[in-house]
């Protein structure tokens, strides 16, 4: 007999979260419909990270890592549970961050997408070997395995060599007045001396004038002679005779290169290095029976450094005779199709993965994403239009379309507004930074957003146009750094003078060249005449992304500054000084004030068997990083672990009469860090916040010399309303009788620029070349490069940020 089933229920359409409190959310309900693109929208910190990727993909990753063995899950580093109640309809998820760890130096363009691994199967498979030479396996065409790495420079392709005019400078000093600058200072250096003397050789005559054999072998030997040294007495000290062990100094300079700890001395020792290319496979990385083959004319290196838009071509044009070349070319094409339609054919194969900005290694990894038919699944981004021209953007936002229609559900945590006006719903946290966020404001379609007052967003994405008149007339420069000639990497013989005494904003798509010629050329020459008692420019400041530091120690305070001020307050309190404590006391990097059971890291690693190991606050201080006496000296009610908690907000009313802190606590308010707490660890800073902390730093500074500031994409990564805030810093600068030169993609920022230098017209081979410049309205109306049509729109429809 049959028997009827009740239905499945539907599965629930929504993902909903219940009661999210990672960081600054407050208790955050929420529900977010799946298998369409949401974008989460905010001012910078106010929490939509937190809610993205901090519970919504920490939870899903969470789940995974349940659903793993024990065994196996030991073997994953693991993140703990998000702070949430509940999370429903949650399908698992892939994260595309930015902050990621950094990629080795043998990773590049061809190992991240995976079409280095296709390359070398085609070239195995379908390459033309020489006559009688065997078939080689894929492994052999990779210079990251011991098959394929050229053995002299272990498939690095550039070797590093010292010589004699490296390790002796000035060859008229003898070695006792210190000729062999290679060596080491101080005592280890002397010994060295005491030990060639020891062993017959003059070290009182100029080094000029010592046998030509004796130089040698003191240079290079790979000898190590052990011999009785017999150290000239002082009058004051008794020095006994010792077995010295000779080290030559081209042996200590590689030892030291290749072994020390300290980057300081690994540093010294790479100066006197000289790289070059390595003469046995010419940079190429690989055995000769690997370049050996060849595949449509060229040898795999050739195809490797090659911009992806040219490998494509002659991998369209081959001549493929057989099954396996047909299906190799068709596949490896198709894994650069999206490559290329993210615009980023204009990189190679062979390019180093750490000389990638995040934006571009974000896209790799999103256009890998694309070919790997993965559907039914959440993909969480972070901010993937950052460093994109407008034009990149267009292909971004299809892309994006393709990823939900192939049946995922796509999460972008973006400040873009032509992303955000592309979604299909948005989720806006807010209304401010830090404890004055975490709430979500809204969710649901972008239209309807216009109705709530609260929101930054909508003031930006709705916002009226401004009439031309109402802004800031263009201003007249005051002298000019000429630039000339300039070649280097994609920039061919580019002449071009850089207004001095005006805002200056560089433009043009990814590759184009921008970051070269001002992070390079324009750096160098100003470095290089600052000297010059008639040059208009007194001093040079580069304001990069770079982390203000790689480990948690370091943090807002102590890169600042101000944690030098806040320790000197303490030392002064009267327990401090009844106990006679120094400054370093109210350190937690030295023994003596933190706590020793976590090292002053303020939490520990638990062990748990089978389980892998999780950190958890530490017992003793319970993270407060100090022991318990040095938390009992107290500064106007607040230890020292309460004043590290503070908000720069908050402790810009806390330290109102320390004038010392408090102009620095003012420059960061001013510039819209005051979320930020003066502890905040660097590694959970985004590169926008390092870059405006070091501005802030430098701002707390000026002076009234003429100073040049250099700016890589100052607005990536932050909300609209933010821009604004940090325009009118660097506006203020120009005021005060600086210059300003940014490298910039937000064409509202742009458009309220006095001079615009655009690069292109393409990435790559294709740009390198000053298409257009002058005022923002002169390069839209000459219409030559791809900004001019974007920046036209800017100014036409008022998107201007008006910052006077």
């Amino acid at each position: 007999m049959h028997q009827s089933r009740d239905p499945l229920p539907a599965p629930d359409s929504r993902v909903r979260v219940r009661g999210a409190r990672e960081h600054n959310l407050r208790g955050v309900d929420v529900d977010i419909p799946r298998d369409a693109l949401t974008v989460f929208t905010g001012v910078s910190g106010s929490g939509k990270s937190s809610l993205a990727f901090g519970t919504i993909y920490a939870e899903a990753q969470r789940r995974y890592f349940e659903s793993v063995a024990p065994y196996a899950r030991r073997l994953i580093h693991q993140i703990g549970a998000p702070k949430v109640d509940s999370i429903t309809g949650l399908p698992p998820a892939v994260s595309l961050e930015q902050r990621r760890s950094s990629p080795g130096s043998r990773s590049s363009v061809g190992t991240v997408t995976l079409l280095s691994n296709s390359l070398r199967m085609l070239y195995s498979r379908a390459g033309t070997y020489p006559p009688g030479a065997p078939r080689l396996d894929s492994d052999s065409f990779s210079p990251n395995t011991a098959a394929g790495a050229c053995p002299s420079c272990h498939g690095l392709g550039r070797i590093h060599r010292t010589s004699e005019e490296l390790l002796v400078p000035e060859p008229g000093l003898s070695i006792r007045q210190g000729a062999i600058a290679a060596w080491p200072g101080a005592w280890q250096g002397k010994n060295l001396r005491d030990i060639l003397e020891a062993l017959g050789h003059d070290v009182d005559r100029p080094w000029r004038e010592l046998p030509a054999k004796d130089r040698e072998w003191i240079l290079f030997t790979e000898e190590q002679p052990v011999v009785t040294v017999h150290p000239v007495r002082d009058a004051d000290r008794i020095q006994r005779p010792y077995q010295g062990t000779y080290m030559s100094a081209h042996r200590y300079v590689m030892r030291t290169f290749s072994d020390s700890k300290s980057a300081t001395l690994r540093a010294r020792a790479e100066g006197f290095l000289a790289d070059s290319s390595c003469p046995v496979c010419e940079g190429r990385r690989l055995r000769p029976e690997a370049l050996a083959v060849t595949f449509a004319g060229y040898g795999i290196a050739e195809l490797a450094a090659m911009a992806l838009t040219g490998l494509d071509g002659v991998l369209a044009a081959a001549p493929l005779e057989d099954e396996a070349a047909r299906v190799l070319a068709r596949d490896l094409r198709a894994r650069i199709g999206p490559v290329v339609e993210l615009g980023l054919g204009y990189l190679s194969l062979d390019r180093a993965a750490p000389t990638l900005s995040a934006g571009e290694l974000q896209r790799l990894r999103l256009a890998t994403q694309l070919r790997s038919g993965l559907f039914g699944v959440v993909y969480v981004l972070d901010e993937p239009s950052a460093g994109l021209h407008p034009a990149d953007t267009e292909a971004l936002l299809g892309v994006l379309d393709r990823l939900k229609e192939a049946g995922n559900t796509v999460f972008v945590v973006e400040h873009d507004l032509s992303v955000v006006r592309h979604a299909d719903w948005l989720v806006d946290v807010g209304p401010l930074a830090g404890e004055h966020g975490g709430q979500v404001l809204y969710s649901g379609p972008p239209q309807e957003l216009a109705g709530v007052a609260r929101s930054a967003t909508a003031r930006h994405l709705f916002a009226a146009p401004e009439p031309a008149g109402a802004r800031r007339p263009v201003r007249t420069a005051t002298g000019s750094v000429r630039l000339s000639g300039v070649d280097r990497h994609n920039l061919r013989d580019v002449h071009v003078p850089f207004p001095l005494g005006v805002f200056t904003a560089v433009t043009g798509v990814s590759g184009s060249g921008k970051s070269t010629l001002v992070g390079q050329a324009l750096a160098r020459e100003v470095a290089g005449r600052l000297a010059e008692p008639d040059f208009p420019v007194r001093r040079l400041v580069e304001v990069d992304q770079k982390p203000i530091g790689r480990t948690p120690r370091s943090n807002l305070a102590t890169y600042t500054g101000l944690f030098d001020v806040v320790r000197k307050l303490f030392t002064a309190a009267p327990e401090a000084r009844a106990r006679g404590w120094k400054a370093g006391r109210f350190s937690f990097n030295v023994p003596g004030g933190r706590c020793e059971t976590c090292q002053g890291e303020g939490f520990v690693s638990v062990e748990l068997l089978f389980l892998p190991s999780t950190y958890a606050p530490c017992p003793q201080c319970a993270g407060a990083r100090y022991n318990a006496e040095t938390l009992e000296v107290r500064y106007a009610g607040l230890n020292i672990a309460e004043v590290l908690g503070l908000t720069v907000e908050a402790a810009a009313g806390f330290f109102a009469e320390v004038p010392a802190a408090a102009r620095s606590l003012r420059a960061l308010e001013d510039i819209g860090l005051g979320y930020l707490r003066l502890g905040q660890p660097a590694t959970e800073l985004s590169g926008g916040e390092a870059q405006r902390i070091k501005l802030a730093t430098e701002l707390q500074r000026l002076r009234r010399d003429h100073t040049l500031y250099l700016l890589d994409e100052p607005t990536t990564g932050l909300h609209p309303a933010d821009v604004r805030v940090l325009l009118r810093q660097l506006h203020g600068l120009v005021d005060a009788g600086h210059s300003v030169v940014v490298v910039e993609h937000d064409m509202a920022a742009v458009a309220g620029a006095d001079w615009v230098i655009d690069l292109g017209p393409g990435g790559g081979a294709e740009g390198g070349r000053i298409v257009a410049s002058g005022t923002p309205a002169e390069v839209a109306a000459a219409g030559t490069g791809r900004t001019a049509r974007y920046l036209a729109r800017a100014l036409e429809g008022g998107a201007v940020y008006q910052v006077v």
